[in-house]
């Protein structure tokens, strides 16, 4: 890892290990004080006369004494994810779910504490004063532990993040989530309202708990409302809000067809399934568009559309089409005079020609066998002159060939009715051509073979053509096909 990757991960080691301690301590202090606030303004203390001392002093050494312990608790919780996180490797499954219920360890550790002063202080209380006293500060302290306990819970969320993005990479929300969405409300509906009013409630309802005004008392728990209100809904908005929006602007980008979109899961509730659903889904999408090209690749991009669009069918249709074969002169002196590798070569720069130029046609290039490679026009896709686009193909074919100068070859052009469609099982299948066209075409390239221009067609086949394109046609000689009754006038370029 470089020096300043490492010095970056180093901040953010520090800054996070400083937050909770700054979370651990600011929490109790903070809601310490706001407990003792409200029992001064309702006058606890001063019931207690001359011995309301040993309630001050032990309750300020449960303070110190809570934040000493808290802050050493909370450094071997944070101790546990930030050796791994320092040394910027991946953690371990049990490191993953461990940072993962960091911020419910760290809710757990205040609210020990909280419980614990409840304890001590309300028995303490039950032994120096009266007992309106004692269900005073027992209240008082248990709401203010409440509070402390559900902002430390959301806060910390907020602190353990950037650990928390990483334990997710390793340990991603499943259906069981250890967090949910519902949970986060029912904490911040506590912080925002719930707490704040129950003590407003205690204090307006009878028994009336201490001497003082409870005016004073009603507006600092209001105070203390709004204020936390506002930071549990400022770090829920945070941590539902924000990932939802970055959703939102995600799904909006697949749906405008990009498939480069990934979402970082940073959520161990819902929403983090939710996130990594959209990945998955992103995933899969990705992966059909590479069958799909690969698909195509293979069968042709007319074929693999039509297979999509008709599913898996024995079925087809008999169409008149322009059937083209290409093949290589002399092969078998070809593979005895070069290496295979060699061979190969030729013949990929061959049917890459093939290829440019039957798709430049609307053709199909149907099949390659060996040397050879069968083409179509008409099937599957249908075209407005297939005998003129197969006749100029076949004369592109010959010219890029001639150009490479490293092969010779036989091209055949033929017309006529053929079935088109989907051959073989429901468990493998294949689009082919089949008809008299097709073995006319092939008869036909044997013969071109030994025609100067290399290439044939059949009479019916320009008869069906363009004048255009006729006009570049010379008659050529009839010649007796193999398998075949009648001869059959051919055409030459």
């Amino acid at each position: 890892m470089p020096k300043f990757a490492q010095l970056a991960k180093f901040r953010v080691v520090l800054r996070t290990g400083l937050g909770f301690v700054v979370l651990g301590v600011g929490s109790s202090v903070c809601g310490a004080a706001a407990v003792w606030l409200l029992l001064f303004l309702q006058g606890i203390p001063a019931d207690m006369g001359d011995r309301n001392w040993i309630l001050l002093t032990c309750a300020g050494a449960y303070v110190l004494l809570s934040v000493l312990v808290g802050s050493v608790w909370t450094a071997i919780l944070h101790r546990r994810t930030a050796v791994w996180f320092a040394q910027g490797r991946r953690p371990t499954p049990p490191e993953a779910r461990r940072a993962l219920r960091l911020p419910r360890d760290l809710a757990l550790v205040s609210g020990t504490l909280w419980l614990g002063g409840t304890i001590i202080l309300g028995t303490l209380t039950s032994i120096l004063g009266s007992a309106l006293d004692t269900l005073g500060v027992t209240l008082a302290v248990g709401l203010g532990g409440l509070l402390t306990v559900g902002l430390m819970y959301l806060a910390a969320e907020w602190v353990a993040r950037p650990i928390l993005i990483l334990a997710l990479e390793v340990s991603p929300p499943r259906n069981a989530v250890s967090v949910s969405v519902l949970s986060r409300l029912a904490i911040t509906w506590a912080v925002a309202s719930g707490v704040p009013l129950l003590g407003v409630l205690i204090v307006a309802a009878p028994p009336n708990i201490g001497r003082a005004d409870e005016t004073s008392s009603l507006i600092m728990l209001s105070i203390v409302g709004l204020v936390s209100g506002a930071i549990g809904t400022a770090l829920l908005a945070r941590a539902v809000a924000a990932p939802l929006r970055r959703l939102r602007m995600a799904v909006g980008l697949v749906t405008r067809g990009r498939k480069d979109v990934s979402v970082r899961v940073d959520d161990a509730s819902e929403i983090g399934s939710l996130q990594v659903s959209v990945n998955s889904m992103v995933a899969g999408l990705r992966e059909q568009d590479r069958l799909r090209d690969l698909f195509g690749r293979h069968v042709g991009i007319d074929v693999a559309r039509h297979a999509l669009e008709h599913g898996v069918s024995l079925s087809g249709d008999v169409r008149e089409v322009a059937a083209l074969f290409v093949d290589v002169v002399d092969s078998t002196a070809l593979a005895y005079r070069l290496p295979p590798e060699e061979i190969v070569r030729k013949l990929n720069r061959l049917f890459d020609s093939v290829v440019s130029a039957v798709d430049a046609r609307g053709g199909l290039v149907n099949k390659f066998q060996g040397d050879a490679a069968f083409c179509v026009f008409g099937a599957p896709t249908r075209l407005a002159d297939p005998a003129t686009a197969a006749m100029s193909a076949a004369r592109a074919i010959r010219d890029a060939v001639r150009e490479e100068g490293e092969l010779d070859l036989g091209i055949g052009v033929a017309w006529g009715p053929v079935f088109a469609g989907q051959l073989g099982s429901r468990s493998r299948l294949e689009y082919t051509v089949i008809g008299d066209a097709v073995n006319e075409a092939a008869r036909l390239t044997e013969h071109a073979k030994h025609v100067p221009g290399r290439i044939l067609a059949s009479d019916t086949l320009w008869s069906q053509a363009a004048s255009g394109e006729q006009a570049r046609w010379t008659r050529h000689e009839t010649v007796q096909l193999r398998g075949r009754d009648t001869p059959t006038k051919t055409w030459t370029n």
